[in-house]
């Protein structure tokens, strides 16, 4: 009877693992728990980047899309562009804003307290000078849809914007857009991201 239980107490001690083969599974248990938890942690990263990532382009680096013709040959139907959400504009800067829940695009001319001045080509005088534009072609000037009575002064606290193509934009010129508040401000915008091929700065 103890014969038989040394025997059985012997061969159980055989068939157990080497200890080769334990530290094996060791080491691909560890290396299960360590891929597991860099996963994690990358997964973490990657959500939490992303979400950065969104808030910053919701808040702070809106980027849109232009619709229509009013400010070409600047920007184009289709065109992408990133905006920074700045109200310290100045003359020539390309601005978006709110109007009856649409985003326009378009150009500052003046801002408050000063006389704005359109002579019937098309020429565009603040405060009595006439402005440098060179982002117009002689062509798109144009007198276009004004209504107001000029010589006009920007009332305070608001902005005089224009659309490059003169002919074809309705803006500050005409009492349907009016001037611009801060409160409608999105943003100044700084680069076009869209088409790949015309990417570059805004001016």
């Amino acid at each position: 009877m103890k014969l038989a239980q040394e025997k059985k107490s012997k061969v159980s001690l055989e068939e157990l693992p080497k200890s080769e083969v334990l530290a094996k599974e060791l080491k691909k248990v560890k290396y299960r728990e360590q891929y597991l938890k860099t996963l994690k942690s990358t997964v973490f990263t990657l959500l939490s980047v992303a979400a950065v990532a969104v808030l910053i382009a919701t808040i702070w680096l809106p980027v849109l899309q232009i619709y229509g013709k009013s400010m070409t040959p600047t920007l184009k139907s289709g065109d992408l562009v990133v905006s920074v959400n700045d109200k310290a504009f100045k003359q020539g800067d390309v601005i978006a804003f709110y109007y009856n829940n649409k985003v326009l695009v378009k150009r500052v001319i003046a801002t408050s307290g000063q006389w704005v001045d359109i002579d019937d080509k098309g020429n565009v005088s603040v405060d009595g000078d006439l402005i440098d534009e060179p982002y117009l072609k002689e062509e798109d000037k144009a007198y276009g849809e004004t209504n107001i009575e000029l010589p006009y002064q920007v009332p305070d606290g608001k902005i005089f914007v224009m659309g490059d193509q003169r002919s074809v934009s309705i803006d500050s010129r005409n009492t349907a857009v009016g001037t611009v508040g801060d409160e409608q401000i999105v943003g100044r915008l700084t680069l076009r991201i869209w088409p790949l091929n015309r990417i570059n700065w805004i001016k």
